[in-house]
């Protein structure tokens, strides 16, 4: 179970975080959140799809890492094998909270910095510490603030990135098939993609609207990078003839 505190130089002045990649540390995941300004990082290594939340019914871009649960084709060796790590995963074991303030007499709600205590990179014997001798932020500390503010604005355009392309048509529910070198078959479902034949039909005005909030950009980003299908396909192939 997660336990959430927020990040102070008292409590947490001895806390380290373990930085290698590995199941041990929670990174055995087989897809993670991305939005449209990490497309162009993302679209590089990884095959870009959407998924539903099953809770919210809210669609979100994602990032494939593998072809089911818990598989992680990109760690080796305790590394991440990739010259980008998607800042939705980055960020752990770190997250933004929520902090009421009053101002002026006037309620106001203000982002913090959180961390979870119960991940497994959370130590006090090794890795990166959180604050200076006499209190200060680390550069790791700060860079993690960097990557949550980024994180949450990204997060808040791949909102209405999606309500966009829901608005013209443009997601469809998508199925793969894979067959490895051993005849083993595995199926993805539940993703879904753009659907470049609506992409085609649309007007010159709404792919005019698009482009001007760089969403045209992003849609090609998110095609071509299936792509790196491939590459999950010999990464699984590899590591199955190991």
């Amino acid at each position: 179970m997660s336990t959430h505190a927020l990040v102070n130089n008292i409590d947490h002045k001895d806390l380290k975080i373990i930085t290698e990649r590995s199941a041990e540390y929670g990174d055995n995941i087989w897809y993670s959140m991305t939005f449209p300004m990490e497309f162009r990082s993302i679209q590089a290594y990884y095959p870009i799809f959407f998924l539903k939340d099953a809770n919210t019914g809210h669609f979100f871009s994602t990032a494939i890492f593998g072809f089911t649960e818990q598989e992680n084709l990109f760690l080796v060796d305790k590394k991440w094998d990739a010259a980008y790590v998607p800042l939705s995963v980055q960020r752990q074991p770190f997250l933004i909270g929520v902090q009421n303030i009053t101002e002026d007499g006037i309620q106001k709600q203000h982002r913090v910095l959180q961390i979870d205590l119960n991940n497994p990179k959370v130590n006090t014997s090794e890795g990166e510490a959180l604050f200076l001798e006499f209190g200060g932020n680390t550069p790791y500390l700060d860079n993690a603030a960097d990557v949550l503010e980024t994180l949450h604005h990204g997060v808040e355009d791949d909102k209405v990135f999606v309500e966009t392309l829901l608005e013209h048509n443009l997601l469809e529910s998508f199925n793969l098939d894979v067959e490895l070198n051993d005849r083993s078959k595995h199926q993805m479902i539940g993703f879904y993609t753009i659907n470049e034949d609506k992409l085609k039909e649309l007007s010159s005005d709404v792919l005019k609207s698009l482009h001007d909030k760089n969403y045209m950009q992003a849609i090609y980003m998110a095609i071509a990078s299936q792509s790196n299908i491939r590459d999950l396909l010999n990464r699984k192939n590899r590591l199955m003839n190991l």
